[in-house]
Order: structure tokens, then sequence, then C-alpha cells
């Protein structure tokens, strides 16, 4: 085999690795998480597979985008808020955004 087919075949082995562990990484946020917003209301966010989100703060249905970030995925809301949920110690936190302000954090549990 020729020193440039070996190499495009292992960069093609790491990219494929790379792909498989960001996945890896984004089914872990995937299902419910418990959370309280900003006032400390418990309310309940979903973060789909599909990469939306929604959520049922005091009954107003709201939906958005996540994206991973580091080790942690931030949901972009159609409000214009943003949640960030991220590993903190044995457990999960939740951070809101207004624009770039924080507002609020809270603990997260994974319900499913």
């Amino acid at each position: 085999m020729t020193k440039s087919r070996t190499m495009t075949m292992g960069i093609v082995a790491a990219a494929a690795l790379a792909l498989s562990t960001g996945a890896a990484f984004a089914d872990h946020f995937v299902g419910t998480w418990k959370v309280k917003d900003s006032g400390g209301k418990d309310f309940q966010i979903v973060v789909a597979k599909d990469g939306t989100a929604t959520a049922d703060r005091s009954g107003e249905g709201m939906t958005g985008k996540w994206a991973e970030e580091g080790d942690a995925v931030t949901i972009t809301w159609d409000t214009g808020w943003k949640t960030k949920i991220a590993k903190d110690g044995d457990g999960y936190k939740k951070t809101a955004y207004e624009g770039d302000a924080e507002k609020g954090s809270s603990a997260a549990e994974k319900a499913k």
C-alpha cells in the first residue's frame, strides 16, 4: 500500500472515530431534564436526538435548537434566551442566559 493511501485511510478512520465520539457525547444529553427557571419554578426540558429542544416552562411552549459546546449542550430558544446544561461535579447544572447575560442557574437532573 502506498504511503499516501495509508495516510488517507488513517485520516478517514480518525474522522469516523471523532464523529462517533461526538455522537456518543450528544446522545448522553438526549432526554428529559428536570430543572428550575430563573424564578425557582420547576419545569422540564426535552433534548431530542434530531437537534431540537422543547420546554414546558410555566405552561409556555418553548422550542429551540441545541448544539454541543465543549462538555455541554447549549439550547437556543425561539424566545432569544439560551440554556446550557453541563456536567458539574457528580451532577449537572442548567444555566439560563438572556443574550450574553447569565440570568440564573439550577441543578439539572436527567429524568429519562
